[in-house]
């Protein structure tokens, strides 16, 4: 998310202040037109009730109103709205000029000078820019082009027809238009109205006013401090995101980049969590890397320990045949006697080997053994008791346990020999199911010493040796059911010897 966000941010400021001058200076456009709507809207009030008193021997009579042109039935509203666009209006070249034109009334005129007086007192105010026509497009008052024509304009041409018409024109003549990319786009322009004037239905005269939109860089200076605030909000806000984007996901990348360095030189105190986690992710990251270092350090002590284990365990017997090897090669005259009791001890030997050897092969399939499958107790039991037939062996209670049934039974039996081994003729076996299932298997036997008890679990540990035992039963045991997400352990008993598996909840 602070990653997307910061892209976006990156994005979209740029285009965020166009589309700010864009609307903005839009804003500008269409606030000048509604101010000529406006002042056009109370001129030709005036300029209509004039040309009502003077008569159709003055001003002549032009086209009748269009039809669309809907007035509400009491005659109250006729709304023109604003609806010039920088983005979709043509911004036409500057206006041409008037052309001759007949001579007109001269009432008209005199009407026109009464006009152009109030009109010039007006755009001391407003700045607007004005020419009052008669029906033909004539100028009756405007200045120097009082008496031309006006009726080739494309917006005067418009209004003489009944029609409002406002229109973007550039202000300085033959000058190019403006790019679309330009951020002032509106510095050349003016904007022109021409509003139709009416009477009985017909018109009678155009009011045709324009003045240049109020120029952006001038608004933006006169809101300087409000800009400023502005720009002093949004270096806030991306010295704000970018000391988050620091706390969140920098300080917490180089501190987990520290500790990987100093776990890789085999500093064990750099295994644990940061002073500063960051985002939820990088807490997840930081969270799995500490325990996969964790496991790795405690496999890498399991194999180093294993490995002592298994040199000591065989250099014992290979000790042992080698130096009856070295006797009876150096005792050519040895009796047949000597000699077969020094080959039943390299038999002997061979066969403790060869017996370690298999257990080690057990071991390694019980550390990775095929996980899956379900097996119910009771099953696994009634096959312990055809594989066990000289103990007695009982079941209290049933569960279903996450583990197939070949590796139960791998578990169970390995329980259950070394209970016969140790003298058990009976074998209790108790299940309660639920959430987690524990299976309890109590035995008869003669028990584990408390001295023993902290060591049953360590490779390699016996108190058979003598008689074959390897040592490795219980180990391949907890190895088969950690595999699986369980465990095992030794309680307490009253008699003999007894253990708890614990197994995870079946999915």
């Amino acid at each position: 998310m602070i990653t997307a966000a910061l892209i976006a941010s990156a994005i979209l400021l740029p285009l965020s202040g166009l589309v700010f001058f864009r609307i903005y200076e839009n804003q500008l456009i269409r606030q000048t037109e509604g101010e000529l709507i406006g002042q056009a809207a109370v001129l030709a009030a005036a300029y209509q009730r004039e040309i009502a008193l003077a008569g159709p021997e003055v001003f002549p009579v032009g086209a009748p109103r269009p039809p669309e042109i809907v007035i509400d039935p009491e005659g109250r509203y006729a709304p023109i709205v604003p609806a010039l666009d920088l983005a979709s209006s043509p911004i036409l070249p500057s206006r041409p000029d008037a052309r001759f034109a007949p001579i007109v009334h001269p009432n008209a005129v005199r009407l026109g000078e009464t006009f152009e007086q109030i009109a010039l007192a007006a755009q001391r105010t407003t700045l607007a820019g004005f020419r009052f026509l008669d029906a033909n497009g004539v100028v009756v008052a405007g200045r120097a082009e009082t008496g031309g024509s006006l009726a080739h304009v494309p917006e005067v041409r418009e209004a003489l027809a009944g029609r409002f018409s406002a229109t973007l024109r550039l202000r300085i003549r033959d000058a190019p238009p403006p790019p679309i990319y330009s951020i002032s786009r509106g510095a050349k322009i003016r904007v022109f109205v021409a509003m139709p004037v009416f009477v009985d239905d017909h018109v009678r005269g155009v009011v045709y006013l324009s003045r240049t939109p109020d120029n952006i860089v001038r608004n933006m200076y006169a809101e300087r401090v409000r800009l400023l605030q502005a720009a002093l909000l949004i270096l806030v806000a991306s010295a704000l995101i970018g000391v988050l984007f620091m706390r969140a996901v920098a300080r917490p990348a180089r501190g987990l980049l520290g500790r990987a360095n100093a776990i890789a030189r085999g500093d064990r105190a750099a295994i644990g969590p940061l002073p500063q986690h960051g985002t939820r992710e990088i807490a997840d990251l930081t969270q799995g890397f500490m325990d996969m270092a964790r496991r790795l350090f405690d496999r890498s002590d399991y194999l180093s320990a294993f490995a002592t284990h298994v040199s000591h365990e065989l250099k014992t017997p290979l000790a042992s045949i080698k130096g009856a090897t070295e006797l009876m090669l150096d005792n050519v005259d040895m009796s047949a006697t000597e000699r077969e009791r020094f080959l039943r001890n390299v038999l002997a030997d061979t066969e403790r080997m060869s017996a370690l050897l298999s257990r080690l092969r057990d071991l390694a399939r019980a550390e990775n053994p095929e996980l899956g499958g379900t097996a119910r107790v009771s099953e696994v039991v009634h096959h312990l008791k055809r594989d066990q037939p000289a103990m007695e062996i009982t079941l209290e209670g049933d569960a279903v346990i996450a583990m197939s049934t070949d590796n139960a039974l791998i578990v169970f039996g390995h329980l259950a020999d070394n209970a016969r081994r140790h003298g058990a003729r009976r074998l209790s076996v108790e299940a309660t199911g639920g959430e987690v299932v524990r299976v309890r298997l109590s035995d008869d036997g003669e028990g584990i010493s408390p001295a023993n008890r902290p060591l049953v679990f360590e490779p390699f540990f016996t108190t058979r040796r003598a008689a074959g035992g390897t040592g490795m039963g219980l180990g391949i045991v907890r190895a088969l059911m950690r595999a699986h997400g369980g465990d095992v352990t030794l309680v307490e008993a009253s008699t003999g010897a007894a253990f708890v598996l614990t197994f995870p909840a079946r999915v």
